[in-house]
């Protein structure tokens, strides 16, 4: 029916810095404003009717950087619900020495898991609970419509937003990695099914 693009913003500062970024507003690199634009080159010939971004600088400048590349000047939409998962009080910190002082077992769970959060942070099922209803209610009525979607967040949201689109269980999401300005292309009906 309609296409739906999921992707991650490019590098960021602390991304190349191994920080935990979470909630908290940081640049993209030279590097993530290149990806940003090569991201576009894996997608010829998509035309997109709008855009929704995390409102955080990352999101919001890969999502401009992408259209641009592709010549398209579609509304950009900034929406706080899809800023990324809280991190609590390890975020800023350096993931290497988390791992040192909390185990890489804990630090995995705490990271990468469905159900449990960093201390003071946010689960990725938490997440979920504010961005998946946005995305099948906003997202879901523009896709009905027959709009292509563009959709640029964070890598626990779109591991979120992937759960939900592809049914993974909370073991199999804990699996998934989402690179860095890599577009998920998705061709959907209205009700978030794939279309073969």
């Amino acid at each position: 029916m309609a296409i739906l693009v999921l992707m991650r913003h490019g590098q960021s500062l602390w991304n190349q810095e191994n920080r935990l970024t979470g909630t908290v507003d940081v640049p993209l690199t030279e590097k993530g404003r290149g990806e940003a634009v090569s991201a576009a080159l894996q997608c010829p010939g998509l035309k997109f009717d709008i855009a929704y971004s995390s409102p955080l600088t990352r999101a919001r400048d890969t999502a401009a950087l992408f259209l641009e590349q592709l010549g398209q000047f579609v509304p950009l939409i900034p929406e706080p619900l899809l800023i990324e998962k809280s991190y609590g009080i390890l975020q800023g910190l350096n993931k290497d020495l988390v791992k040192e002082e909390y185990g890489a077992d804990a630090y995995n769970l705490m990271h990468r898991s469905y159900g449990i959060a960093p201390p003071g942070g946010e689960s990725l099922h938490k997440l979920g609970l504010r961005v998946q209803p946005f995305v099948k209610r906003v997202v879901g009525e523009d896709l009905r419509l027959g709009k292509n979607v563009l959709l640029v967040a964070h890598g626990n949201v779109i591991r979120s937003l992937v759960m939900m689109i592809e049914k993974l269980s909370s073991t199999d999401v804990a699996k998934v990695e989402v690179g860095t300005a890599e577009p998920l292309i998705y061709d959907l009906d209205e009700n978030f099914r794939v279309l073969e």
